[in-house]
Order: C-alpha cells, then sequence, then structure tokens
C-alpha cells in the first residue's frame, strides 16, 4: 500500500513513464517492495526514479553547427546509516537491476540498525508547468530562430564580424520513492537561450553576450521581442567593451550592479553556508550561528519556491518542498542550507535543498536562487560617494575556496567612479577577497532588487545543476582590484 506526496497529475505521468510502458521491465510493486528491502535497519534514503528529454541547437556565423536530441532514464537507490550511505544506480530501469542495487546499499548496514527518519511533508504547490518545453513547437521553428537572431544582430550594425547562438531545452520527471510508501513527484521544464556577439573595428575586436531562461516554455523564448532584446543586450556590451581601458589596480571602493553580480554572493558566500561544510567544519561559518557574519542591513535568503525561476524546484531530489531559508539576517547568521542527511546529523530541519545532477549522483545541500535583500539606497548615491572606484555592472566567471573563502571574480563589464561619476569603461579588471569579509565591507545597499535572467549553473563536487541569484546593487568598501593597467 502506498501513500502519495504531491500532486496526483506528476504522479500518474511518472507511473506512466517508469512502470506502464509497453516496454516496461519494472513494475511499481516490485519497486516498492525491493525499496522498502533496501531500507530496512537504515536512518534514511529512498529510491529516485528520473526519465530526461534534452535538445541542444547551437549556431556560428549563419551556420547551424550541432543539433543534439537525447533521453535518458535510470534510478539512483540511497541507503543511509549514521553518516555513512550506501549508494548504487543504473540507467537499466529493471527488476534485476534494482536487485543488484539491493544488494549493494545493503553493505551499509554491516549488522547495524536505526530507525528511519520521517518523510518529507507533502505538497500540493506547483511552481511551473508540467508541459514538455520540446513539444510546443517543431525543430525547424525552434532552428530558424538562431537564423534569425543571427541576419538581426548583422543588420543592426557593420561592425559585427560573429554571431553564436544557441538555444536549449529539457524535460525531467522524477518520482522519489520511500521505504514507507510515500511517494513524491515533479515535472520540471527548463530552457535557456544564448547570444554571443563579436564585433571589430579598427582591427579591434571585442565580444558580448547575453543569456536568459527559466522553467517555463520554450516560446517565451521564441517572442520576437525577447530575442531582439537579447541580442541588443549582447551588443551593447561589445560596443563598451571597444571603448574600455585597461582596468587599475589596487585596493578601491567598488558599486556592485543589480541582478547577476549576485554570483559573487552565491560563491563568496552562499557555497560556505551549505550544511555539509559547516556539519564537517572546513566552512568560515562553522559555529558562526547567532554570529554577526555581515554588516547591518544585509539579509541573504536561499528560495527556491519562486514560480518559474531557473533555480526553482517544486521538490528537492529528495522529495522535500522548497521554500524560502532566512541565511542571514541584518548581519546576522541565522542557519544553514539543509539536506536530509545533514540536517538529521546536525539536530536541525531539512530545508529543501537536496539536489543531485540526475539519477547517477547522490543528493548534497545546494542553493536554488540566492538573494539579497533591498535597502533603501540609490545607485546614484552610492556612486556618488565614492571619489575612485569601480562601478562592476556584470561579472563573467569566478572562483572560491570553500576552506578559506577567498575569491576571484572577472568582471566582464565595468566602469572607472572618478570623483563621483562614472567615467571610462574598463576590460580585465577581477575582483579579489574573502567571502566572510566582503559580507563586512557591504556599506550601501540600494532598493533595486533585481534577479538573474536565469544563466546560472552551480558546480560542487562534480555535480552542475540550475541555480539562480539576485541582489540589489551594493558599495563595498576596500575589496582589491586585480587590473591590467
Amino acid at each position: 500500500m502506498s501513500s502519495s506526496s504531491q500532486h496526483p497529475g506528476a504522479l500518474a505521468v511518472t507511473d506512466a513513464l517508469f512502470f506502464h510502458r509497453p516496454d516496461a521491465q519494472l513494475h511499481k510493486d516490485d519497486a516498492e517492495k525491493l525499496t522498502k528491502t533496501a531500507l530496512d535497519g537504515m536512518e534514511d534514503g529512498e529510491l529516485f526514479l528520473e526519465y530526461r528529454e534534452s535538445e541542444g541547437i547551437s549556431l556560428d556565423d549563419g551556420v547551424i553547427r550541432s543539433a543534439s536530441f537525447n533521453t535518458s532514464s535510470g534510478f539512483g537507490l540511497r541507503a543511509v546509516l549514521g553518516e555513512e550511505t550506501g549508494f548504487a544506480h543504473s540507467d537499466e530501469l529493471s527488476r534485476s537491476s534494482l536487485l543488484r542495487a539491493v544488494d549493494a546499499v545493503s553493505a551499509v548496514r554491516a549488522g547495524r540498525s536505526g530507525q528511519m527518519a520521517a518523510p518529507p511533508r507533502a505538497t500540493n504547490q506547483r511552481l511551473y508547468t508540467d508541459a514538455n518545453p520540446l513539444g510546443e513547437s517543431d525543430f525547424a521553428t525552434r532552428s530558424g530562430l538562431l537564423s534569425q537572431i543571427d541576419a538581426y544582430a548583422r543588420g543592426k550594425d557593420s561592425r559585427v564580424v560573429q554571431v553564436m547562438a544557441s538555444l536549449t531545452g529539457e524535460w525531467q520527471a522524477v518520482q522519489i520513492m520511500r521505504a514507507d510508501g510515500t511517494r513524491a513527484a515533479d515535472l520540471r521544464p527548463l530552457v535557456r537561450l544564448n547570444v554571443s556577439v563579436v564585433v571589430e573595428h579598427d582591427g579591434k575586436r571585442e565580444s558580448g553576450s547575453y543569456g536568459l531562461g527559466g522553467r517555463y516554455e520554450i516560446n517565451r523564448l521564441l517572442n520576437e521581442e525577447t530575442w531582439q532584446g537579447a541580442v541588443d543586450e549582447a551588443m551593447r556590451q561589445a560596443l563598451v567593451a571597444l571603448e574600455a581601458q585597461p582596468a587599475p589596480a589596487g585596493a578601491m571602493e567598488v558599486v556592485l550592479g543589480a541582478g547577476w553580480p549576485g554570483i559573487l554572493l552565491h560563491e563568496a558566500v552562499g557555497h560556505g553556508l551549505e550544511g555539509d561544510f559547516n556539519r564537517k567544519g572546513t566552512s568560515v561559518f562553522a559555529g558562526c550561528i547567532g554570529k554577526r557574519v555581515a554588516s547591518p542591513g544585509v539579509t541573504v535568503v536561499d528560495d527556491g519556491s519562486l514560480p518559474d525561476r531557473r533555480g526553482s524546484l517544486t521538490i528537492d531530489d529528495e522529495g522535500t518542498p522548497t521554500g524560502r531559508t532566512v541565511l542571514i539576517e541584518d548581519g546576522i547568521l541565522q542557519g544553514y542550507l539543509q539536506d536530509r542527511l545533514n540536517a538529521r546529523l546536525m539536530g536541525v530541519a531539512p530545508t529543501g535543498n537536496g539536489r543531485r545532477q540526475s539519477y547517477a549522483h547522490m543528493p548534497l545541500p545546494r542553493m536554488t536562487n540566492t538573494i539579497m535583500q533591498p535597502g533603501s539606497s540609490t545607485t546614484e548615491e552610492m556612486i556618488s560617494s565614492v571619489k575612485r572606484g569601480l562601478y562592476a555592472v556584470h561579472f563573467g566567471g569566478g572562483q572560491v575556496d570553500i576552506t578559506s573563502g577567498k575569491f576571484v571574480f572577472a568582471a566582464s563589464e565595468a566602469y572607472l567612479i572618478e570623483n563621483g561619476r562614472v567615467t571610462a569603461p574598463v576590460k580585465g579588471a577581477t575582483l579579489i577577497g574573502s567571502g566572510a569579509e566582503a559580507m563586512t565591507q557591504v556599506s550601501m545597499i540600494g532598493g533595486n532588487l533585481e534577479l538573474d535572467p536565469g544563466i546560472g549553473t552551480c558546480g560542487k563536487a562534480g555535480q552542475g545543476v540550475p541555480v539562480g541569484v539576485g541582489q540589489p546593487s551594493l558599495k563595498m568598501t576596500g575589496l582589491t582590484v586585480g587590473g591590467t593597467a
């Protein structure tokens, strides 16, 4: 007998995918019985079933360079006892394959036993459409969009010498089955459009790029106003870069733009607030609950329940509903991001942040949409208060060392601030600092909160998952800028 957690539509669709296909080799009753057998005497665990369709089309110089369509399916069986985890996965959804997985994960027991943790609470929330975005238009329409992008960009400016564009769509169906018969299911669309433009003038070449996406219908990206806006923004960045001079170096005040620059928050602070690093004492934020870790006014949340956002999930990959988790409030550390394993070992509740790349990966505590809340200052007030500094509007790549908290970020669009005014664009600027220190260097917080356009992918332990970031404009003092001047 099984009870259902999550709306019946998703369960019905996933039952049809995993158990009711004409060629199905795994029956629901067998899956439930074998999951119960595998988790007997364990403290946690689940059977994670996944089906995924994905398509990617890319264009370069007016020619479709690649087009791919893939389907995949499989299961991951996890058994948890204490801090130890047994995990087995297979791309063969069959009773025999699941039997072998049961034998493998049972090795964790080794004569011990524990009490199974309570299942995640049920939810009927829906944060995005159930529809498969690849079924809304034909391939000719989707590939034709990229040709339109190429023609539009070249028609806008004679300095355009190269256009690259890509369109991706994905539909993921998951079902999570537990030892007590509770089940949860989710149907997850994901789409993304990327545009990159290279311009040349007097022998000098520069590029600009822009992307957007989320958990919604691909037709939103096919809208003319939407894709033309993406081309316009990519071209604007490229033309600004043509005029840029080498960036200065040294300690200075920095004003960060709203939206995507929140990637600094994600890397420098967010990873350090994930439960596993803090349980093991390897994060600079370990043991700091209730202590000041940021300037007054700094409030940071992770919210996986925002409709249609790239980082959102109706339920995480353990079946826990996502929600709004306050990490830092008015500069004081309030808590960490938790999956079920680390939450149980730390004696707290899971926060809906147990995420995995696919059925072949174990869940880890991961961010969803990580956002700094707005303040009351304006960007103009921040800039006017700076005598010499940097205005970083957009970021490229970055990296952080979790143990030390040290980070390095490249600014893809930045300007000098001189005597309270934005002056020349600069290139080659990098921001260098420590996440723990950086949050105490926030001196002004804007009221203009923006979320990123839907392009983030977070890497951890070899796994990549879609995420979102957001922040208002910020003024930070004493950051080190690495430049080329």
